[in-house]
C-alpha cells in the first residue's frame, strides 16, 4: 500500500489521538514517525504505532505531562518529561539546547523520564537546519550480548549526528550500537522476512536468520560496538541519575507504568569556533570530492550519511510512502490497539 506523506500523518495523528495524546503530543509523534517512514526508515514509523498506542490506552504514557525545564548552568540543562510521549519530549529538549547554543555557543541538556522518542536523526537534523551541528543518543531496554558474553545487558543504545553545508544537503549520521536495530528485525517480522546471519544470535548463542527466531542482538564491530553501547548508556542513563543496563525499563513487559528513559543532546554553535560560512562551505565541499571519486565495485556513487534517505524521500513524494498492508488496515481501522503487547519480553513474544 503507497499513501502520501501528509495522509500517513494525519492517519497515524488520528490513531494516536484515539488512544488519549492530546493533540500537540499527536502532532509531534506523527511528525517523528512521518520522518522515519519519509526516509525509508521503516522500522521507526508507522509499524510503531500500534504498541504506542496500546501503552498511551494502558496508561504507561502520562497523557498530559507537566515538563520541568531546569537550566543547571549556562550551557547545561534537564528537562524532566514526567513519563511523557518520548518525540515531543525529546524534540522540546533539543528545542532547548538549540535556544542555548545560539546563545552560549554550547549546549548539553539532559531529558529524562520519557518513552522511546524514535529516529533520532529526526532532533539533530532540527538543529543543523538553523546552522547547529548537533548528537543526540539514547538509552534502550537490554537485547545486546555484550562482546564476550551470552546474555543479553545493554540496549541497542543509537547515536545520531548532523551537521549543514552551505546548500540543501544536511550531513545525517543515525545508528544503532548493534550491527542491526530491533526495529530493522520488527519490519522484517511484520513484512515475514529473514534477517542476515551477521544481526543476531538464538537461544544458543548461534547466528540465526529467522526474525522470529531471535534472542538477542550483537554489538555493531564486536568490542567497538560494546563501548559505544556502554558510552551511551552511560552518558545517557547514569549521567542523568536513571538506571543503566540490564536495570533498564522494558519496552512491552508492563504497558500501564512508566519508563523513565534518558536522551542527551549536545549541540555545538560553529560560530563560536570558526567562520559559519567558511565552515558550511567546507562540509559541501567534502561531499563534492566524495562524489568525485570512482564508485568501487558493486557500488553506483560514493554516497554521505543520510543521502540514501533523502533519495527515498525524493522517490516518495512522488510514488507514495510503502506502507505494509496490514499496519495501513490497523491505522484506518476503528481499533485503538488489539492487545499485543503487554506482558511480551524484550523482543515482543
Amino acid at each position: 500500500m503507497r499513501v502520501s506523506k501528509d495522509e500517513l500523518f494525519q492517519l497515524m495523528k488520528t490513531k494516536l489521538a484515539k488512544a488519549g495524546l492530546t493533540e500537540e503530543a499527536a502532532d509531534a509523534v506523527s511528525d517523528v514517525l512521518t520522518f522515519a517512514d519519509h526516509r525509508g526508515i521503516h522500522s521507526h514509523g508507522a509499524v510503531r504505532v500500534e504498541y504506542y498506542a496500546e501503552r498511551i490506552a494502558k496508561g504507561g504514557i502520562t497523557n498530559n505531562p507537566e515538563f520541568k525545564f531546569e537550566k543547571t548552568g549556562p550551557s547545561t540543562a534537564l528537562l524532566d518529561g514526567d513519563n511523557g510521549v518520548g518525540h515531543q519530549v525529546a524534540k522540546l529538549g533539543m528545542d532547548k539546547a538549540i535556544e542555548m547554543a545560539k546563545e552560549n555557543g554550547v549546549a548539553v541538556v539532559g531529558v529524562t523520564n520519557i518513552s522511546h522518542s524514535g529516529a533520532l536523526g529526526y532532533f539533530v537534523e532540527k538543529a543543523a537546519e538553523q546552522d547547529m551541528v548537533a548528537l543526540s543518543m539514547c538509552q534502550s531496554d537490554p537485547m545486546v550480548v555484550p562482546f564476550g558474553g551470552t546474555e543479553p545487558y545493554f540496549g541497542t543504545n543509537p547515536i545520531a549526528f548532523a551537521a549543514p553545508t552551505n546548500d540543501e544537503r544536511i550531513i545525517t549520521f543515525d545508528m544503532a550500537t548493534t550491527v542491526q536495530a530491533w526495529g530493522k528485525v520488527l519490519d522484517a517480522r511484520s513484512k515475514g522476512q529473514d534477517i542476515p546471519d551477521t544481526w543476531a544470535v538464538n537461544a544458543k548463542g548461534e547466528p540465526t536468520t529467522n526474525s522470529r527466531d531471535v534472542h538477542a542482538l550483537v554489538p555493531v564491530a564486536g568490542p567497538k560496538g560494546y563501548g559505544l553501547m556502554m558510552m551511551v548508556d552511560i552518558l545517557s542513563g547514569s549521567l542523568l541519575g536513571l538506571p543503566h543496563g540490564v536495570h533498564v525499563s522494558s519496552m512491552y513487559k508492563d504497558l500501564t507504568a512508566g519508563r523513565q528513559l534518558g536522551q542527551l543532546h549536545v549541540v555545538i554553535n560553529p560560530a563560536y569556533f570558526t567562520d559559519v560560512t567558511a565552515f558550511k562551505k567546507q562540509l559541501s565541499t567534502m561531499l563534492d570530492e566524495l562524489k568525485e571519486q570512482s564508485p568501487a565495485p558493486g557500488f553506483s556513487e560514493v554516497n554521505f550519511p543520510g543521502e540514501r534517505g533523502k533519495q527515498r524521500a525524493e522517490k516518495y513524494d512522488e510514488d507514495g510512502i510503502e506502507i505494509v498492508d496490514d499496519i495501513y488496515d490497523y491505522l484506518v481501522s476503528d481499533n485503538i490497539h488489539f492487545d499485543r503487547y503487554h506482558g511480551k519480553n524484550r523482543f515482543a513474544e
